[in-house]
């Protein structure tokens, strides 16, 4: 990974929802009498997504409309997309649901809008707000969390040198993923990319170049 794309889209500011599938985002308008309940949360693949979607249908299953729409990948630059109507007017359930999702710079994730027909038709402009709002709704009820670019390393160290090289490695806003101990202590460690050039510098430098990062 270069760090000027790395920067790039630390730049972008890319955020995700922490709600999980078993426990997504919840809450609802009524519009017309008829009521449009909004669902979000975290998805890895647009399977994942589509079996979420699955699942409200199996939740609702005398709901009229389950409309939905999810990207994933956006924030390592190959974004893809996915969303459906179910039935409503084109454009008017599954485009505005994605627009909102764009709009606050989400990525891997997934917004249903389950609607419950009240009997009153609400034209095209009435449907894309009343999606709009239920998908925002939605949102505004996750859990949104900054998806931060990070930078992937390995080094050997001796003993003497860990707590030191933690200690650098903490103030960098990096953490250890993994360690093994032998004759030295081996460490996976990761920090944000944004960072990464200075971090390696302040390594080089607080350890007089005796010990060698490996990127990962």
């Amino acid at each position: 990974m270069a760090d000027s794309a790395a920067h790039q889209r630390f730049a972008e500011g890319f955020s995700t929802l922490g709600n999980r599938s078993d426990a997504p985002a919840r809450d609802s308008l009524v519009e017309k009498k008829s009521e449009f309940i909004g669902s979000a949360c975290h998805v890895g693949t647009l399977d994942e997504a589509l079996a979420f979607v699955d699942t409200v249908r199996r939740e609702h299953p005398k709901a009229r409309h389950v409309a939905y729409a999810a990207i994933v990948g956006a924030a390592s630059g190959s974004a893809r997309e996915r969303m459906s109507d179910d039935g409503e007017p084109s454009g008017t359930a599954g485009k505005p649901i994605l627009e909102v999702i764009r709009a606050g710079h989400l990525t891997d994730c997934v917004v249903t809008v389950t609607r419950y027909f009240g009997g009153i038709l609400l034209g095209s402009g009435g449907l894309i707000r009343a999606y709009s709002t239920a998908a925002s709704l939605a949102i505004k009820a996750a859990k949104v969390q900054v998806i931060v670019p990070m930078r992937r390393y390995r080094t050997t160290l001796e003993y003497a040198w860990l707590d030191h090289f933690e200690r650098v490695l903490t103030q960098a806003g990096g953490m250890v993923k993994n360690r093994s101990f032998t004759d030295r202590v081996a460490l996976d460690c990761v920090v944000p990319a944004a960072v990464a050039s200075t971090f390696e510098t302040t390594v080089r430098e607080a350890f007089s170049a005796q010990v060698r990062l490996e990127r990962l």
